[in-house]
């Protein structure tokens, strides 16, 4: 079992910047890819962007490709997204994801992954 607890979300204006922490726990903790998703009101869940167990493999959706960075500390077992640019429409429930480390799954598919995170708001809004 892998635990999951997101913190950083909140209000930033456009333009502005936020970091998500996503701190794993758990017996297997150390040996999962991990993703971030985020929901918006009345829409489905939309993939952000996955990082590989090394950290070494990074990947992005293409709306926030150039303006997030996802990265992962190992030895915190923890997993960062740092948004950068921000827009009214990141606005949502922000979602960390975990599942075992493997080769050849697709990481933008919510139901790829099995263990999730409680969620964190982040508004964009002046």
């Amino acid at each position: 079992q892998v635990q999951l607890a997101e913190s950083g979300g909140g209000l930033v204006q456009p333009g502005g910047s936020l970091r998500l922490s996503c701190a794993a726990s758990g017996r297997t903790s150390d040996n999962v890819d991990m993703g971030w998703f985020r929901q918006a009101p009345g829409k489905a869940r939309e993939y952000v962007a996955a990082i590989t167990r090394s950290g070494i493999s990074t990947y992005y959706a293409d709306s926030v490709r150039g303006r997030f960075t996802i990265s992962r500390d190992t030895a915190k077992n923890t997993v960062y997204l740092q948004m950068t640019s921000l827009k009214p429409e990141d606005t949502a429930v922000y979602y960390c994801a975990a599942t075992p480390a493997r080769y050849g799954f697709s990481r933008h598919r919510a139901g790829e992954y099995d263990y999730w995170g409680q969620g964190t708001q982040v508004t964009v809004s002046s």
